[in-house]
């Protein structure tokens, strides 16, 4: 069995990320975001286990300390970490794994996971990156500012990612995220072993 690919998928906040990546999620097969543990309160409507697991300061920090995330970084005042042995379980299974994280977790994901593919996904403007913060009515106008500020130093680091998406229309840059993962899916080194009996039978 075709181990599965790790895929890195950052953006500002804003920039219609969580949407992208639901939307792939029910469109491709054998592909799953990983969940992250936080320390933030639960949103309405999320759920422990589904959108993040949810914990207190002390136990994310004793799972820091026990060298439990692939990467943890602090976010708008609060903590995020990914299980490394929850990643390397679902890649052994050969499902393609997405983290949903910043650019400085995606440093962290690279020095033990340096055949990880990255995605960078950018806002069409600064103009429509505000007006989406706005719409979502989560946000008082300073954190709002503060959100703007944080999405212009976040988007300096695009160069450290392999590919860039642009999320001006939704369908054509989900289209393009199924189409990078489709065509690594079809390269030789992957495609030799999925197809292993296959190539065996036809070069017999």
């Amino acid at each position: 069995m075709a181990q599965g690919t790790l895929y890195i998928i950052s953006a500002p906040s804003g920039a219609g990320k969580t949407s992208l990546l639901k939307a792939l999620i029910e469109k491709e097969q054998s592909i799953l975001v990983s969940v992250s543990h936080t320390t933030r309160a639960m949103r309405p409507g999320e759920r422990n286990g589904v959108d993040y697991w949810f914990v207190g300061e002390p136990e994310f920090r004793r799972m820091v300390g026990e060298g439990a995330f692939i990467e943890h970084a602090q976010v708008f005042g609060n903590l995020y970490g990914t299980s490394e042995n929850a990643v390397r379980e679902l890649l052994q299974t050969g499902v393609d794994v997405v983290l949903e994280i910043d650019w400085q977790g995606a440093r962290q994901v690279r020095k033990r996971f340096p055949e990880a593919i990255s995605v960078f996904i950018l806002p069409p403007s600064r103009e429509a990156l505000r007006q989406r913060l706005n719409a979502r009515g989560q946000d008082s106008g300073e954190v709002i500012e503060r959100r703007m500020l944080e999405a212009r130093s976040e988007m300096e680091h695009f160069t450290e990612y392999d590919f860039l998406v642009v999320n001006d229309r939704f369908e054509q840059a989900l289209a393009e995220l199924q189409a990078l993962i489709l065509s690594h899916r079809l390269r030789e080194s992957v495609q030799s072993q999925r197809l292993a009996g296959q190539l065996e039978d036809l070069l017999a």
